[in-house]
């Protein structure tokens, strides 16, 4: 972990948790970088950072992955997405609260996988289940969770490299 502040990073295309995302982020004093393929709207606050990415067809993943790092939050619903920033050491959350982890990302992208799979042979699989208001419920909760270990994690290290240094 760097000696950097923690940022939040938004897979803003389709994310439907972005107003919760800078309340969070605003009471935590954590700047957020609102990443899209193109203009998308934000509220007018100095943490906050809009960033049009380009058109490409992953321009926008490609931009976070590029500058995301450990200690950093990524907020994704895009399983490719999150499994790279997971390689980047980033904590991850999907917008209906669920963690991204090393420990749960093979799985999800192999599930994923399959499931792209069938649906381009011809099997009707079904989409995600919509969004609830108890999605964004839990994801203000793992939101809030997720940036107070990450506190706690750099005040440990900080801790500890003060007690090395004197010792």
């Amino acid at each position: 972990m760097t000696d950097t502040p923690t940022r939040i990073y938004v897979d803003a295309d389709a994310c439907p948790v972005k107003d919760e995302i800078y309340r969070v982020a605003l009471r935590h004093g954590v700047p957020v970088s609102v990443v899209a393929g193109n203009f998308i709207r934000v509220p007018p606050d100095p943490l906050i950072e809009r960033i049009a990415a380009g058109a490409g067809m992953d321009a926008a993943d490609d931009w976070i992955v590029e500058r995301v790092k450990s200690g950093d939050v990524v907020v994704t619903s895009d399983i490719p997405l999150a499994s790279r920033c997971v390689k980047a050491g980033a904590d991850v959350i999907a917008p209906n609260g669920k963690p991204f982890t090393e420990e749960s990302i093979g799985m999800t992208l192999a599930v994923r996988n399959l499931m792209t799979d069938l649906r381009s042979a011809g099997e009707v699989t079904g989409g995600p289940r919509s969004f609830a208001p108890r999605d964004r419920s839990a994801f203000l909760s793992a939101l809030d969770q997720t940036l107070r270990r990450i506190q706690r994690r750099r005040a440990d290290q900080a801790a500890t490299s003060q007690n090395l240094s004197q010792g």
